[in-house]
């Protein structure tokens, strides 16, 4: 069956996905900082779908080398990585020149930073599997400025869809996929 690893599952979209996913069939990689979540969301899809395969890791996304090592053992656990869809994110910015950037910092680096380096790590493995699926979790906010609390986070949130778009360009006629979600 086809593999899927999903970052930043232990709740919201992640979550969701992982259930929906699991219900078509698929077998999961899940990861997030929150293991206790991941853990009640495994025991969850197997009672539904005790045929799905689920393996379950820590992943702090701002730790580069992490976020490497974890998708590197997520493909040796399933042999192959069909999707990964990076999903990890924080919306917690605050209107700047207000004395919160530490709050915008923490946002642009797990929002923008963090999703550079688990598009890398993904890109490694499907090009050296000459296929696959990225899936990059934008936002509806990346269409305009959003102002006040949100303004870090649209920010981030286009640059991560503009990330993604440039790979669907280099990628055309490959068989590598990438599909940009814009929810909100």
């Amino acid at each position: 069956m086809a593999s899927i690893l999903i970052t930043g599952a232990s709740s919201g979209l992640g979550a969701e996905m992982a259930r929906q996913f699991a219900a078509l069939g698929y077998d999961l990689a899940l990861c997030a900082r929150r293991v206790a979540n991941l853990e009640t969301l495994r025991a969850e899809i197997a009672a539904n779908y005790p045929e799905c395969e689920i393996v379950c890791r820590t992943l702090d996304v701002t730790d580069d080398a992490q976020v490497f090592e974890v998708f590197r053992r997520f493909q040796k656990d399933f042999g192959s990585l069909d999707r990964i869809i990076i999903n990890a994110g924080l919306g917690k910015g605050q209107p700047l020149g207000t004395g919160r950037y530490a709050a915008n910092r923490e946002t642009a680096m797990t929002n923008f930073v963090a999703a550079l380096a688990q598009t890398e790590a993904a890109m490694e493995i499907f090009r050296e599997q000459g296929r696959g699926h990225l899936v990059m979790v934008s936002s509806l906010s990346a269409v305009r400025g959003m102002p006040k609390n949100l303004t870090t986070y649209a920010a981030t949130k286009v640059g991560v869809a503009h990330l993604a778009e440039g790979l669907r360009a280099e990628l055309i006629g490959s068989d590598i996929d990438v599909t940009v979600l814009y929810p909100g």
